[in-house]
């Protein structure tokens, strides 16, 4: 008798079982829905929201298919993407400020399958469809910002230490600071190197003035691009998550570029606007010694130390101050809401301390002038407003004079998800449709389908049991790396598709090794059951070395390649573990199911043994 320890075959036993659950959801495919949830984690979706948002569903004549109210978000699945178009336009108008509603797709698995953790495995853009953007971040402006930010600095500490100056400014890539007095500019070098230790301090002499030429150091420029990009990449993601969007992917690409996928996008338009979108917040004053009708300006260039923008509503242009007061990075939250005594929409905007602390100052001190908000836009800068201080103002203002509602909202969640540190420029875009995404799906499915009974058929037809018991492997290793995948929650895309059917061909491999070393056992003259044990223990160490060294090169495209290249060395890497275990486990405890309770084997069914041993007797006799 040739026997199997009991306790591998618990272990295959428990290993089918969990991986039949976790690959079940990917069975019962998706339906789509409307996600309603909070801007801010403070702000939950309640009971009686949700009691609302049915009935208005109810008088509108839409029936969803189930109402889910699950850590203060609410799901609404739908049957058809008809419904869920006409439900997302009534939630909206239902739902008040401060929460996003997005249209989605969630999983139509069981309950009691989504209560164990089973989910179907996530799908790429070109699987899913999508919508797909490559953008191009403008490191120079992030240099720029950082440059008229240490000014502000430099002008504040020398105001602090009561340094008197007789003028400040840029100049190119440096800020030059002119001093009436030698010792002002002594002290004004020393208070800068110890408070300010990323400038480079030079001092320079020009007939009787004397002045500070200060220069950021290159490590310091170096550093502060990429926490620009890092930033962007950080921002881009509050974006993608208040659309709604399943499993999105925002990721670096080589030194200045953000991959940005939507998989599963169900808005491409909007999802176009609020990442296409690269507004940032600038508040400036308004250079109101040259006036506030500014009509002559229009063919004109701007004065000296001004910047000409135009009216956002009316195209007139505005005149501004280069000095920046505040950025959007000070923001914290902003809010659309309806102005109640205008009857407008309105934007609240919320600044960080040290944001409201520069913009008190600033306030104080220009009372009854104007104040300019500029948003800065890939398509350039425009002014939508540009009001008159009344009184000083702190950490809390609001934007008015806004068209209408939708950009109202547009415009807080650009703001709120943050503000980008440096533009960025959108190079490449590609949308992929659902139909399409389908489409492949089913052509990678049926690659996989008919690989695996091509090679069903050669190995049954080859080996007989021994092919059968070895197809029965090769499916459980399909089964293993389903399961696999949904239970990581990897995306899966084309590549990982190529990556399946290429898995098959390694796999079986490793039972045409095996069965081919039981034959050789077999000539050799042992009986079946020493055979079968000598085929699998021999054949072991020459399956592990071929395993190892592919696996080593998946881990080399893992480590070192991006996007789809990633995608093949995921699942590649994932399809050589499970190939080893189903082809030496679990083949081993199905053919010890089938002979190993038999005390005497006299032949196995493993294809024609006779026929290798006349051929190997004829090279003999050949020789």
């Amino acid at each position: 008798m040739n026997k199997y320890p009991m306790w591998k075959y618990a272990i295959i036993v428990i290993a089918f079982v969990t991986s039949l659950l976790y690959a079940a959801p990917n069975f019962f495919g998706e339906v789509p829905a409307v996600q309603v949830s909070g801007l801010r984690t403070t702000l939950k979706v309640e009971e009686t929201m949700r009691v609302s948002i049915d009935a208005a569903l109810k008088a509108a004549g839409v029936q969803p298919l189930a109402v889910e109210l699950e850590a203060g978000v609410l799901r609404i699945r739908f049957t058809d993407r008809d419904s869920q178009l006409k439900a997302r336009d009534v939630i909206a108008g239902k739902v008040g400020a401060g929460y996003s509603v997005a249209m989605t797709l969630l999983p139509n698995s069981p309950h009691w399958l989504q209560a164990i953790g089973a989910r179907p495995m996530s799908l790429g853009l070109d699987l899913r469809g999508g919508v797909h953007y490559l953008l191009q971040v403008d490191m120079k402006s992030a240099a720029n910002k950082a440059v008229d930010r240490n000014l502000n600095d430099v002008r504040g500490l020398l105001r602090d230490k009561k340094i008197y100056y007789s003028g400040i400014g840029r100049e190119g890539e440096r800020i030059v600071v002119r001093f009436g007095e030698a010792q002002q500019r002594g002290a004004a070098a020393k208070a800068i190197g110890e408070q300010m230790p990323d400038l480079a301090v030079r001092e320079q002499e020009a007939g009787q003035e004397s002045s500070l030429v200060l220069n950021i150091k290159p490590e310091v420029v170096k550093r502060d691009q990429e926490a620009a990009l890092q930033q962007n990449i950080q921002t881009l993601r509050n974006r993608v998550n208040e659309l709604g969007v399943s499993e999105p992917i925002v990721q670096q690409q080589g030194p200045d570029r953000i991959v940005v996928e939507l998989a599963g996008c169900l808005d491409p338009v909007r999802c176009k606007e609020i990442i296409g979108r690269t507004a940032t917040l600038e508040i400036r004053l308004v250079a109101e010694e040259y006036g506030i009708e500014f009509s002559q300006y229009k063919d004109q260039p701007a004065p000296v130390g001004t910047d000409k923008f135009p009216d956002s509503r009316t195209g007139e242009p505005v005149l501004v101050k280069k000095q920046v007061i505040i950025t959007g990075d000070r923001i914290t939250n902003a809010q659309a809401n309806i102005d109640q005594q205008g009857g407008g929409p309105v934007v609240n905007v919320t600044l960080d301390s040290a944001g409201g602390r520069i913009f008190r100052q600033v306030t104080r001190e220009n009372v009854k002038k104007r104040m300019a908000i500029l948003l800065v836009e890939k398509n350039g800068t425009t002014v939508p407003i540009w009001p008159t201080i009344q009184e000083e103002l702190g950490s809390n203002f609001r934007i008015t004079g806004i068209g209408d509602s939708t950009e109202a909202r547009d415009l807080a969640l650009l703001l709120r998800a943050g503000a980008l540190a440096a533009r960025m420029d959108v190079i490449e875009e590609r949308t992929v449709g659902p139909s399409l995404g389908q489409e492949n799906i089913s052509k990678g499915f049926n690659a996989v389908l008919y690989g695996f009974i091509a090679i069903s058929i050669f190995m049954i037809a080859y080996y007989m049991v021994f092919g059968l018991v070895s197809v029965v492997a090769l499916a459980c290793n399909l089964l293993f790396l389903v399961a696999l995948l949904s239970m990581m929650q990897a995306t899966l895309t084309l590549p990982g598709i190529a990556a399946i059917a290429l898995t098959l061909g390694m796999a079986i491999d490793a039972n045409v090794l095996i069965n081919e070393r039981v034959r050789e056992e077999l000539r050799s003259g042992m009986t079946p059951q020493m055979a079968i044990q000598a085929g699998y223990e021999r054949a072991f160490g020459t399956i592990l070395d071929s395993n190892v060294t592919t696996l080593i090169a998946g881990l080399a495209l893992l480590a070192f390649g991006s996007g789809p290249v990633r995608g093949f060395a995921v699942v590649h890497c994932l399809g050589i573990l499970t190939s080893i275990f189903s082809a030496v486990v679990v083949s081993r405890g199905i053919v010890n199911l089938i002979y190993g309770g038999r005390k005497k084997v006299q032949k196995l069914s493993i294809g024609n043994t006779d026929w290798h041993r006349r051929a190997a007797n004829s090279k003999k006799v050949a020789v």
